[in-house]
């Protein structure tokens, strides 16, 4: 029983954590009313596997992580930067696309397994979200330090992250076929979540740089 209830853990929190709307729901919602529900599924298994790789490394061990700091800081820079030309990027698209053209992000030929990686692996906020968590349930006594359990608690979170996308691979494919939605106003909403996920980033790196 306790083996299932790690397992629970993993999987709504990370369900949980999936719920806000950001960059990475909304791109697999685009993907599954402008491609299919199959390129959608490729995208979220793209996600989940950085999703269980950050993970990992957090429990794996806090010293690896500040010792790998630096890196986590630059990416944490750099996604600031990709996030605001991707937002500019969106409304140019937005303002200039045809009714029946792809999104933004979905005018290319790439893999969208690769296109899930790729987006997943420029979230470096993920990590003291697992590294805060973790270490809460750990202090209570609900997560062990074990390989067992954290197997089971990152396969949880895995399967937490795969049902949150898929909330908005269907749910959000219900709304904007229901709401007759376009594809300009949908390179819209993206272009103002990736200024607000980069704002939310910069204030981040901001108040870690302070606190440093």
């Amino acid at each position: 029983m306790h083996l299932l209830f790690i397992i629970f853990l993993g999987w709504i929190l990370s369900f949980l954590g999936q719920l806000p709307l950001g960059t990475i729901s909304i791109t697999a919602t685009q993907i599954a009313v402008q491609e299919n529900f199959r390129n959608a599924w490729k995208f979220s298994m793209g996600v989940t596997i950085i999703e269980i790789i950050y993970l990992r490394l957090v429990l794996s061990g806090v010293d690896w992580i500040m010792e790998h700091k630096i890196f986590f800081e630059v990416l944490g820079w750099l996604t600031v930067v990709l996030f605001f030309v991707l937002g500019i990027l969106s409304f140019n698209a937005a303002r200039k696309q045809q009714q029946n053209k792809k999104a933004l992000l979905l005018n290319n030929n790439l893999n969208r397994l690769w296109l899930g990686v790729t987006m997943s692996a420029l979230n470096p906020a993920q990590i003291p979200f697992w590294f805060i968590w973790s270490s809460y349930f750990m202090s209570v006594k609900w997560l062990e330090s074990g390989f067992a359990e954290f197997n089971l608690f990152t396969l949880g979170a895995g399967l937490g992250t795969i049902t949150g996308l898929a909330f908005y691979t269907y749910g959000g494919n219900w709304l904007v076929t229901k709401m007759n939605t376009s594809n300009k106003t949908l390179n819209k909403i993206m272009g103002v979540i990736f200024v607000i996920a980069a704002l939310a980033q910069l204030y981040r790196m901001l108040t870690a740089t302070v606190i440093s």
